[in-house]
């Protein structure tokens, strides 16, 4: 397969894809129009707003196969390192206290109380992940992790 082929290939696996996260986002809409249930329309919310951001990351690559060079340097991410380290410290920080938090919970019956915060811990260690993949863009010869 050519690489032209390929990248026309993703592009309409993305395509369908943004099709699917377009139904979800007003699927959403209408079950917070008929839940008044705060936990389901919570969660109906953050899935929302998920299909949207991966509207626009999957744009984003659209965007990269078809015509917008999208790069990153080493020096785009050297030049926030420091910001990035203190931005993996909190994330570090958040999961440690929903860590605390869901071991506190445990066995106490507490259902929702548990399913919510396993949320938050899991969505913070998708931040921490993200800012660690960031490392891979770095120069080998900056030495100074982000996670120092």
């Amino acid at each position: 397969m050519s690489t032209r082929e390929l990248q026309q290939q993703l592009i309409e696996r993305l395509r369908e894809w943004q099709k699917l996260e377009n139904a979800q986002i007003t699927l959403t809409g209408e079950v917070m129009e008929t839940s008044s249930n705060p936990v389901v329309t919570l969660v109906m919310t953050i899935i929302q707003r998920d299909s949207e951001m991966h509207h626009r990351v999957q744009q984003l690559l659209i965007d990269s196969l078809e015509s917008t060079v999208v790069d990153m340097t080493a020096a785009d991410v050297t030049l926030v390192r420091d910001k990035l380290a203190e931005h993996l410290a909190m994330e570090e920080e958040t999961i440690r206290l929903a860590t605390a938090n869901l071991d506190a919970l445990a066995g106490e019956g507490l259902l929702v109380q548990e399913f919510l915060m396993e949320f938050l811990r899991k969505d913070e260690e998708k931040h921490r992940d993200l800012l660690r993949a960031l490392e891979a863009f770095r120069d080998p010869e900056d030495t100074e992790d982000i996670d120092h």
